[in-house]
């Protein structure tokens, strides 16, 4: 039994939370499969992100934001129950962690750029490109995206070292 009280010492003494320090290779594996759900959600963000910035501008945004809007949720699917599960293993260490704090409000920060991007200026987004020009609200955002999700990246290569 974990020594520690409440919902973090039940969920490190649950059998995944045991299992996940348990098991040889099962925490190796499940963040191997948390950094790609990382690489397909941000690789799909930042491709959106750059042609809202104005690369490839023969792509039409409306086009490729419903395509890559696709793979970002598939990322999402593999990054959730993946974080969770390697949480479980040490959720103490992790809950007190100011670089693990920090990723999870850098996280809800990027998700709520990106609901407010989807909820306002990405409205007009079938006349970008034909007969009006991205909005610069939208670059800001879009710039925006690109940092914080760097920023959660970098955030979680650094709770390997603290």
């Amino acid at each position: 039994m974990h020594e520690t009280a409440g919902i973090f010492g039940w969920l490190a003494a649950s059998g995944l939370g045991q299992a996940m320090r348990g098991w040889l290779w099962l925490y190796p594996i499940v963040e191997i499969v948390h950094i790609v759900g990382f690489v397909v959600l941000v690789g799909a963000v930042a491709m959106f992100d750059l042609r809202i910035l104005g690369f490839a501008r023969q792509l039409p945004v409306p086009a490729l934001g419903g395509h890559l809007l696709r793979w970002s949720a598939a990322g999402l699917i593999l990054i959730i129950p993946a974080g969770l599960m390697m949480f479980s293993a040490h959720p103490d260490e992790f809950a007190a962690s100011t670089v693990f704090r920090l990723k999870l409000a850098l996280i809800a920060a990027a998700g709520l750029n990106a609901a407010i991007f989807h909820m306002g200026v990405y409205r007009s987004a079938a006349t970008w490109g034909q007969n009006a020009a991205i909005p610069a609200s939208a670059k800001v955002q879009a710039l925006l995206s690109l940092l914080l999700w760097i920023a959660v990246i970098s955030c979680g290569r650094l709770l390997a070292y603290t």
